[in-house]
């Protein structure tokens, strides 16, 4: 159960600083946004020097889930509350923290909401921080795939670009070590690396906790092209860690071994590396959430 505290910041917020991606869900206009926070100042996602420089009272960063880890590190650092606006294709953080999914109430919350939780990151070899998880094998084709999809499928897309995966690609060899204890090696069709566990428009790992300061480590064993379908309908319902062969285990450093060129998802951004040492730091940021 996550806990909900009241925020140290006052409801009559002044200085907010708005981190906005434009290229989010096929193309997002910040001005009705920016209507709702009249107080709020416009920065662009990956300017974050120049949001800590502007000594907010609170951030706002409105985008998909990819954007949402480093702005969440960055107010950690600065020990203000996060707000998040989701205006992504798929949205899972939000969906995950039962956050308002349209505007205008995401919005409202943004500016006036006073409970937050305390919420942890995982962070890559490369430092660079998530919020729900990162993954390698068939996760990160599906997430190529989908691309080119999401303006007109929408979190549809996900699926489409899933089972594209499921009928072309092969297993994935990987080395999985968790905390120094290697937990599996061969090949799979799947690791994946958990802080909320929400990923691909609704599926997840029921037994990732995102306020726990652990881990969850779940690896799919290869195995036939057409026991996929359990292995979908297991994520779909986020059981998949409970099935039949599949590798669960749990810790704070997490190390997998991969071939050369083999290609991440990370919160729904594909990324070239980055599963070689995998952290997570409890408590790194405070979350504004409902009531």
């Amino acid at each position: 159960m996550l806990r909900s505290t009241t925020a140290s910041v006052p409801s009559g917020v002044v200085r907010i600083a708005v981190a906005a991606n434009t290229a989010s869900g096929g193309g997002f206009d910040p001005a009705p946004l920016l209507a709702a926070l009249p107080e709020a100042q416009l920065f662009a996602p990956d300017d974050l020097d120049g949001i800590a420089a502007a000594a907010p009272d609170r951030i706002v960063v409105a985008g998909g889930d990819g954007t949402v880890g480093p702005l969440a590190a960055v107010a950690g650092e600065l020990g203000v509350p996060l707000a998040v606006v989701p205006v992504g294709t798929a949205n899972d953080f939000a969906r995950a923290h039962n956050l308002p999914t349209k505007l205008e109430p995401a919005a409202e919350l943004a500016r006036t909401g006073t409970t937050t939780r305390a919420l942890e990151l995982g962070r890559l070899a490369d430092e660079r921080p998530f919020v729900n998880v990162a993954s390698a094998g068939l996760a990160s084709v599906a997430a190529r795939n989908a691309q080119p999809l999401k303006p007109r499928l929408g979190p549809l897309a996900y699926g489409v670009g899933a089972a594209r995966a499921a009928a072309r690609e092969h297993p994935l060899t990987v080395t999985v070590g968790v905390d120094g204890e290697e937990v599996f090696t061969g090949p799979c069709w799947q690791v994946i690396v958990a802080v909320s566990g929400a990923f691909g428009g609704g599926s997840g790992v029921a037994e990732a906790q995102p306020d726990d300061g652990v881990l969850d480590v779940v690896v799919l064993p290869a195995g036939s092209r057409a026991g996929l379908a359990r292995r979908a309908w297991g994520m779909r319902r986020q059981t998949i860690a409970q099935q039949r062969d599949v590798i669960h285990a749990r810790g704070h450093v997490v190390a997998v071994e991969m071939p050369e060129g083999a290609e991440i998802n990370v919160d729904g951004e594909i990324r070239p590396s980055g599963l070689e040492r995998v952290t997570v730091r409890r408590h790194a940021f405070d979350l504004v959430v409902p009531e």
